[in-house]
């Protein structure tokens, strides 16, 4: 542990730079997987290209897909080239979250909501997609988690964050830094999650209700 004490200024460092490297990722991976997410759910025909083609991205390994994101003038050893990756796998993953959660959405409360003069854009915005938000934040909890872990790969292409610690640690056989780097992993996993569902919480007051109504309505059936 006295490599910790020592360190601390460096496993700090790499902390945010890991933050920021998986937020943006998250974040850009969100935003691209919305508008895919409605057209899988939207045009049925092409829901399953676009499930199986996203889906296929998260299939390829980073190995491979650094040099590919490469091939667009996307520096190699680069933290853009880590972040773009993260993205693309996050799309993977939040695209069918996103439209599962769409599909979760009772017919009837969208017949309610075009019956009272709702547009197709108004009612997503109004009723499809905050109905949908307990699947999609599901998902992004998901998609934050394998992010925050992938993330570390960077180290192989020269990116400064936690996934130096493992390299570095494992070459000069120090295990104290190994550990130091799945610590901070973790961390900042259980914090961003954390603070999904807070988030969740707070923008989506209804799912607290609807707890206690399932438990009243169980009681009710077993007296």
């Amino acid at each position: 542990m006295n490599w910790v004490a020592d360190n601390l200024d460096l496993i700090w460092a790499l902390t945010l730079n890991h933050l920021r490297q998986s937020a943006i990722a998250i974040a850009a991976g969100f935003v691209l997987s919305v508008p895919l997410g409605w057209l899988a759910f939207r045009y049925t025909p092409l829901r399953g290209t676009v499930l199986t083609v996203v889906g296929l991205l998260f299939t390829i390994p980073s190995f491979a897909l650094f040099p590919l994101i490469s091939l667009f003038g996307v520096p190699l050893l680069s933290e853009t080239n880590l972040i773009v990756a993260l993205t693309i796998y996050a799309v993977a993953i939040m695209t069918r979250s996103v439209t599962d959660g769409l599909a979760s959405v009772d017919s009837s409360t969208r017949s309610a909501a075009v019956a009272v003069g709702f547009g197709p854009w108004r009612r997503f915005w109004k009723v499809d997609f905050p109905l949908s938000g307990p699947v999609v934040l599901a998902g992004l909890r998901v998609t934050a988690m394998s992010t925050i872990s992938l993330a570390t790969v960077g180290a192989l292409i020269g990116v400064q964050n936690l996934g130096y610690l493992f390299t570095n640690g494992s070459q000069r056989r120090i295990i104290a830094e190994v550990f130091a780097g799945v610590v901070a992993v973790v961390l900042i996993a259980v914090i961003v999650d954390a603070l999904l569902m807070l988030a969740g919480r707070a923008l989506m007051p209804w799912t607290r209700r609807a707890a206690p109504l399932r438990t009243t309505r169980s009681r009710a059936v077993t007296a």
